[in-house]
């Protein structure tokens, strides 16, 4: 089942400059396991998971790859899977258990060995200092809703970048506050599993805070190593050009995404925002916005599927009032996300246009598709498509002057997809759960031949048109 659109990824690799980085992506909680080894204490998607109607199937994450284990073959597979960077992320509670209090070295050891491994086979370290595994005891305290949990992540983001800052190429600080915030404290899908928007609020705050509090710690400990964020901006589209339809979209905008790059890019709050839902949001003291928007090296973008809106004529509910509108593509994916690689390049303009951004990554970017091994081959042709459409898109705005400085697939391997358990998979390599065999898919053959055209002599002409400076004269 071959596709004769799909290009020659020799061909193809000639639309990016020689610099440009590919990798994969993984997060600690989704293929790790091992949770109660070595000193590891729970997280709250270990309670979560374990609260019957969370999670599919009552999956969890006790085994997931089983990577705490199989670290080196899977490292091994980077390196076959000819890529340049790893993005992983590290788990809060192997480090300092209990969220505050005593550090676990042994769960320390564990990134020692990740991080050498990737070093002794010449793979770049991307870590991320939180993907959503918050050490349970700290729920005792509010969890994200109190705001003592940002000093608890300032103090775990210093004790990691002290251990192991000196072999990272660059650190995030946060994955997805969108889902931290909105789908763990609003809409409960994801844990903690709070619908309540005073809740959400707080934790936006106070990720917003966590966030700059982690930049300073790091700073402070590692000058060297570039620091970011990422961020899964909505790329929202209004479903008709009606005046009511654009202010809708703004307002999606200003909820989803200027919640977070606000206060990060600009030091506030957006106004209608505020307007709206300022008085159940909790204290922003004095200097916290001075501490949130600290300049950032790069930030990272993940993208999967754009947001349609229309206004909400009957204001139902909070802010932003918007309903769904109809989808432009009826390509979906397995997950039921629509596949529509346009609103990627839609998102990068208009981040950029509305904000002073640094060099960005697109850190995550994949799709869902089911397929099985038949005769120990992966035939996932759709979501080989789905990377050629949306890397296509990366090749054009970087053509067009944007920063786009590398592309990590989401993700390396089948994992723990959250809420949706192990029925949904997003790997380049399929993993038999049962045998924990892994099966580089076809997609996966693809982009090896891709990514092992990297890095090469041609390193991009130096004079691209600084995005920012155009902007500047051309606004």
């Amino acid at each position: 089942m071959s596709n004769p659109k799909t290009p020659d990824p020799k061909s193809f690799a000639a639309r990016f400059p020689g610099d440009f980085l590919f990798g994969v992506a993984t997060a600690s909680y989704q293929i790790e396991g091992a949770t109660k080894a070595d000193g590891r204490k729970p997280s709250i998607w270990d309670a979560f998971s374990n609260m019957p109607g969370r999670v599919y199937g009552r999956h969890n994450g006790d085994v997931a790859c089983d990577h705490y284990n199989r670290w080196e073959e899977d490292l091994d597979l980077i390196k076959e899977m000819g890529v340049e960077a790893y993005r992983f992320s590290i788990a809060w509670p192997r480090i300092i258990p209990d969220g505050t209090g005593r550090i676990n070295e042994k769960g320390l050891d564990f990134y020692d060995r990740l991080i050498d491994g990737c070093k002794a086979r010449g793979i770049k370290t991307y870590a991320t200092l939180y993907h959503w595994d918050l050490p349970l005891m700290l729920m005792g305290d509010g969890g994200w809703a109190a705001r003592s949990t940002a000093y608890a992540f300032q103090r775990y983001a210093k004790v990691v970048m002290a251990r192991l800052g000196d072999r990272l190429d660059a650190v995030a600080t946060f994955n997805e506050p969108w889902c931290i915030v909105w789908l763990s404290h609003l809409y409960g899908i994801h844990a903690p599993g709070e619908q309540n928007v005073e809740a959400a609020l707080a934790a936006m705050h106070h990720v917003n805070l966590a966030h700059g509090l982690g930049v300073e710690a790091i700073r402070h400990v590692t000058p060297n190593v570039p620091v970011g964020i990422v961020i899964n901006a909505n790329s929202v589209i209004p479903g008709s050009d009606s005046p009511a339809d654009l202010a809708a979209g703004e307002r999606a905008h200003q909820f989803h995404n200027g919640a977070f790059f606000d206060p990060v890019f600009k030091g506030e709050y957006p106004k209608e925002f505020l307007d709206a839902l300022g008085d159940r949001m909790p204290a922003v003291e004095e200097g916290d916005l001075k501490i949130i928007s600290q300049k950032l090296d790069w930030w990272g973008l993940n993208y999967y599927t754009p947001t349609r809106v229309h206004d909400d004529p009957e204001r139902k509910g909070d802010f932003p009032w918007t309903v769904e509108a109809k989808r432009a593509s009826d390509v979906e994916t397995d997950i039921g996300w629509e596949v529509y690689a346009p609103g990627l390049k839609l998102l990068v303009e208009d981040l950029y246009r509305r904000y002073d951004l640094p060099d960005c990554y697109i850190t995550e970017n994949g799709a869902c598709y089911n397929m099985e091994p038949v005769n120990g081959e992966v035939d996932d042709q759709p979501r080989l498509d789905y990377y050629v459409e949306h890397l296509s898109v990366v090749a054009d705005l970087i053509r067009d002057g944007y920063p786009m400085k590398g592309y990590f697939a989401w993700s390396l391997m089948d994992n723990f997809e959250w809420a949706e358990g192990y029925r949904m998979r997003f790997g380049l390599v399929h993993v038999n759960y049962e045998t924990q065999e892994r099966t580089i898919k076809k997609s996966g053959k693809w982009y090896r031949e891709l990514a092992s055209q990297f890095p090469k002599g041609n390193h991009a002409p130096a004079d691209f048109t600084d995005v920012r400076r155009f902007f500047l004269i051309s606004h």
